[in-house]
């Protein structure tokens, strides 16, 4: 299963205009090109970052199956390295395996590239995953940006240059020359910014020079610089970085080292901004990532300010010193790593991290605490969007749980209240990661230890890890029964019917469920009722019931549309279709299944869409054996992205063997074969399309494309594309090079009228199906 081709990819959008490079751009184009594994090296400041990302845009196209951009800055837990990166691919995985081996599983017959972003402060553990990646993986390519290479086998390093300036020689007097200097047209880029009428004149030319050749060319003390214009002219600009000098380098006859530059610059930023303003700066360190005003407002807004804090916030965007984002009208703000580094190094000196820290976890802990009250609601999507965005400081704040003694409730509440996100996310593995931590040898029995318990032990049954979901589910039954809390004990009841579950004890299971089902719904906890009901309409139903099942189904239906709740209707509407249809109720079974296809879109949920397009192909095994042969490509594929293959379903399997017996009887072992390599070809959103009947252009055969014109190899390619081989394995079959097969493939679309590998496979099915 592919992403859809307009988002293969997460390469974040350019916040202002790119300056020169074109040296250093083509260099590392052709480095990448010759090699596997290339570290853009440099020191902070120099603009690694910048350059790596114009350099993956214009590599995308040798990417087929994405361009990645996995921002490093803030991750210091080297234990979560796979899994942040395996996040930022949109994987989901449900199994245990480690989050390495997912990434290896999922790449491993990809061409890809990662851009490893700021990995100087995990140099060791990147560069472990690195080589692990490049042997499993051929068709990977990994861009690394860092202030000291990988160090590992087959790293080409290629040192980032400051910016060119001019060379002291005074040879600067006029806007023309300036021109040919990266730094200065930088510098008057930036500044347009800051004073739109800005022009580099004769009269400030060589002003501006000077400016660059004292900041060494370095890009981010340039613009710090330059945004200094909306308060300074550029001759007191150039005067005060001098002042700054002679005293950098008063009784030495060195010259200052570009960090000691970009120490410098970022001092002399610092001294410019209002006490006000350095006393924001400090505080904003506080935060991983980005952040919102709500946030800053959150953390910091009950301490003395002068006048209104989003004029401050404003304040520190004016000077560079705050990057602003907007995207889908939500504005999210975020500093460079060096600018917060030196932020938290003031704030050190005030002696005050830990209490904001303790501040930082208050905020966040509300905010989960929000988005538990409000998921089973209208907003539910929102939260799943805000809690992804926020998901770098919710790893601050849990980290900062654990290394703090008076934190030890909130470093358990804090990821059992993100239960719901870990599954719609399929972040299973770092959900247990942090209970895990969290729970430790346990501790005084409470409610929100035992609540935490039930999560995990829900978590590793939903992985089928059996023993640690049974340990989990046992202690905390015991510490609801020493804490005599009803609710914990029906939670517990819960953590033990899907435990049961998950090792096909579907009578104990469904006694267990039936237990939490009856106390949530007295107590009218429709919240985690809804979740209970999901699990025991498919017990049931498996169980032989499906009329009770239906009534359960019906029960949870009409809890989720009272309140607007999206996640559990979505799945529930795929497993009352299925059970509607094994009543015999077809129609209305395969409307209800295709319903819940956009609800599964809008969340995104890749284990809730393998379920849903492999009932949809039992549906359809009898009337269109095709159409099922296809679905069930596409929902292997889904399965095998989850680590979830339908031989772990032993309850369901008869119904998959059942409905690929009923349509290769139909259709042919070769007929069959080829609808079900379509359907792994296709991306997510094609094979929605195609569930839903719609039909897109770019999927469908080309009705002109009858006779074709292949050549004998052609029609080779096209049986192996329809297959669902790369071009390098189908290289490899043919014994040619992968540059002819591309060639080969250009050809095709061209005679067919095609534009993806999917109508080629599609064309395939239709004209070599028959047998």
């Amino acid at each position: 299963m592919t992403q859809s081709r307009a988002g293969r990819g997460n390469l974040p959008e350019e916040v202002n205009s790119f300056v020169g490079r074109r040296l250093e751009i083509a260099e590392a184009r052709r480095l990448l090109s010759e090699s596997r594994l290339l570290t853009l090296a440099g020191p902070g400041g120099v603009g690694k970052t910048r350059l790596a990302l114009r350099v993956a845009g214009d590599a995308q196209r040798a990417f087929v199956d994405g361009t990645w951009f996995v921002d490093l800055s803030q991750l210091h837990d080297a234990d979560l390295l796979a899994q942040t990166v395996a996040g930022t691919l949109g994987l989901q995985d449900w199994s245990v395996r480690s989050p390495e081996a997912v990434l290896i599983d999922h790449l491993a017959a990809r061409r890809a590239l990662l851009v490893f972003d700021n990995c100087e402060h995990l140099v060791a553990p990147v560069a472990a995953l690195t080589a692990s990646l490049l042997r499993a993986c051929p068709g990977l390519s990994i861009l690394a940006t860092s202030r000291e290479p990988l160090g590992i086998g087959g790293e080409v390093v290629m040192r980032v240059p400051p910016l060119t300036v001019p060379d002291g020689s005074g040879s600067i007097s006029s806007p023309a020359a300036a021109s040919s200097y990266d730094a200065m047209v930088l510098f008057e880029e930036r500044a347009r910014t800051a004073v739109p009428s800005f022009r580099l004149t004769d009269d400030t030319s060589p002003v501006v020079a000077r400016i660059c050749e004292r900041l060494e060319g370095m890009p981010l003390p340039i613009e710090l610089a330059a945004a200094r214009l909306r308060a300074l002219s550029v001759n007191q600009v150039l005067e005060r970085l001098s002042d700054r000098f002679r005293l950098l380098t008063m009784g030495t006859r060195t010259t200052p080292s570009r960090q000691q530059t970009l120490k410098l610059c970022v001092d002399w930023s610092y001294d410019l901004c209002t006490a006000r303003e350095q006393w924001l700066w400090a505080r904003l360190s506080v935060f991983a990532g980005s952040f919102e005003l709500d946030a800053i407002e959150g953390v910091v807004a009950d301490e003395p300010t002068d006048g209104d804090l989003l004029d401050l916030v404003t304040s520190l965007v004016d000077k560079s010193i705050l990057i602003r984002e907007e995207a889908d009208a939500t504005v999210r703000y975020r500093m460079l790593d060096t600018l917060r580094e030196y932020g938290r190094e003031r704030l050190r000196e005030d002696g005050e991290p830990t209490l904001l820290s303790r501040r930082h976890r208050d905020w966040y802990e509300a905010l989960v605490q929000g988005a538990q009250r409000d998921w089973i609601g209208p907003r539910q999507i929102e939260w799943v969007v805000r809690l992804e965005s926020e998901q770098a400081n919710l790893r601050e704040a849990m980290e900062f749980c654990l290394g703090d003694p008076m934190s030890a409730g909130a470093a358990v509440r804090i990821p059992a209240g993100l239960y719901e996100f870990w599954i719609v996310r399929g972040q299973f593995n770092e959900g247990r990661y942090w209970l895990d931590r969290a729970l430790g040898d346990g501790g005084p029995p409470t409610v929100d230890l035992g609540v935490a318990m039930c999560v995990d032990s829900v978590l590793a049954a939903l992985q089928r890890d059996i023993p640690a979901s049974t340990v989990l589910a046992e202690k905390a039954r015991r510490i609801a029964d020493r804490v005599a809390d009803p609710s914990l004990g029906a939670l517990a009841a819960f953590a033990r019917g899907c435990c049961a579950v998950a090792r096909d004890d579907l009578d104990l299971g469904g006694v267990s469920l039936e237990q939490a089902a009856e106390f949530f719904r007295a107590d009218g906890d429709d919240s985690r009722l809804i979740q209970v009901l999901y699990w025991l309409g498919f017990v049931v139903d498996t169980l032989g019931d499906p009329a009770r099942s239906a009534d359960l189904y019906d029960e949870l239906l009409e809890l989720a549309d009272a309140h607007g709740e999206t996640m559990w209707r979505a799945m529930a509407m795929s497993d009352y279709g299925f059970t509607m249809w094994r009543r015999g109720e077809c129609e209305r079974g395969t409307e209800l299944l295709e319903q819940s296809l956009p609800q599964l879109r809008i969340l995104g949920n890749q284990f809730g869409f393998a379920w849903c397009f492999e009932e949809l192909a039992w549906t359809a095994a009898e009337a269109n054996p095709e159409r099922a042969a296809v679905l069930m490509g596409v929902a292997d594929t889904l399965f095998a992205a989850t680590g979830s293959p339908m031989a772990t379903f032993r309850t369901m399997v008869d119904y998959h063997d059942s409905c690929v017996r009923s349509a290769v009887d139909a259709l042919g072992n070769k007929a069959y074969d080829a609808a079900f390599e379509w359907g792994k070809t296709m991306s997510l959103d094609e094979a929605i399309a195609y569930a839903l009947g719609e039909q897109p252009p770019d999927i469908l055969p080309s009705p002109t494309a009858d006779s074709g014109g292949l050549t004998p190899r052609e029609r080779e390619v096209a049986d192996l594309v329809a297959q669902g081989m790369t071009n390098k394995a189908i290289a490899e079959r043919l014994v040619i090079s992968q540059r002819t097969v591309e060639g080969h493939v250009e050809h095709i679309r061209d005679k067919l009228g095609f534009k993806s590998r999917a109508q080629i496979a599609a064309w395939t099915v239709e004209h070599h199906g028959d047998g």
